[in-house]
């Protein structure tokens, strides 16, 4: 089976609309990352239908949750995930993507500049740094980040970013509820508190995910 339809199954398996364009996009993304990395070891999977899941689909389980949001920041984004898919998949959604790794950024900046994908922005640099210097009180409606550092951290990184009744997403492997009931006393300090978990298993590999939704 080619990518492009064996994307398209795995996408309606979830139950993920997307239309054709933005399939086409996807797997440009895709394949220009497996380029990129054969000079740059940007991923460690190197399989196209593995990062056809692995990359693609996992940024896309968040899709369905997007709501009305306008504009989003993913925090340690790598090479693009999941703020790209997203932004591929919702032309009207705004992105800002922060990363300390500058190679991933480069490849990011290319990939916006191949697609013109107007309104996605990357920023390198640490995200202690770059998030306080520029975003706070961005009012960003999501601050998302895809199996990045500590639940606590996250959100002391991205409260100040939020606009009123903003959302931070982590998303987290299947241990991700117990990472959240570790965290329950700082979050509580934070004032922080968890809205929904949601459960989600990939298509091939059957490997668990879970979304942590969480709010002041």
């Amino acid at each position: 089976m080619d990518l492009r339809s064996e994307l398209k199954r795995q996408l309606d398996s979830l139950c993920l609309a997307v239309d054709e364009h933005a399939v086409a996009r996807l797997i440009t993304m895709q394949e220009e990352l497996l380029r990129w990395n054969r000079t740059y070891n940007l991923t460690a999977i190197t399989d196209p239908f593995e990062a056809l899941e692995k990359h693609l689909v996992d940024s896309l389980t968040l899709l369905p949750y997007l709501g009305s949001a306008k504009h989003l920041l993913d925090i340690g984004s790598g090479a693009g995930f999941p703020a790209l898919p997203l932004k591929i998949c919702r032309a009207d959604l705004e992105t800002v993507s922060v990363d300390a790794v500058a190679k991933k950024i480069r490849f990011q900046k290319h990939l916006i500049r191949t697609l013109g994908l107007k309104g996605a922005v990357a920023w390198h640099g640490r995200a202690e740094d770059i998030v306080h210097q520029r975003f706070t009180e961005s009012g960003f409606d999501l601050v998302v980040a895809r199996a990045f550092a500590s639940i606590p951290k996250l959100v002391q990184l991205a409260l100040p970013c939020l606009r009123r009744h903003g959302v931070i997403v982590a998303m987290k492997g299947p241990d991700g509820d117990k990472e959240l009931t570790a965290a329950g006393p700082d979050l509580e300090k934070l004032g922080v508190s968890c809205r929904e978990v949601v459960n989600l298993t990939l298509p091939v590999s059957g490997s668990s995910r879970q979304l942590l939704f969480l709010q002041s």
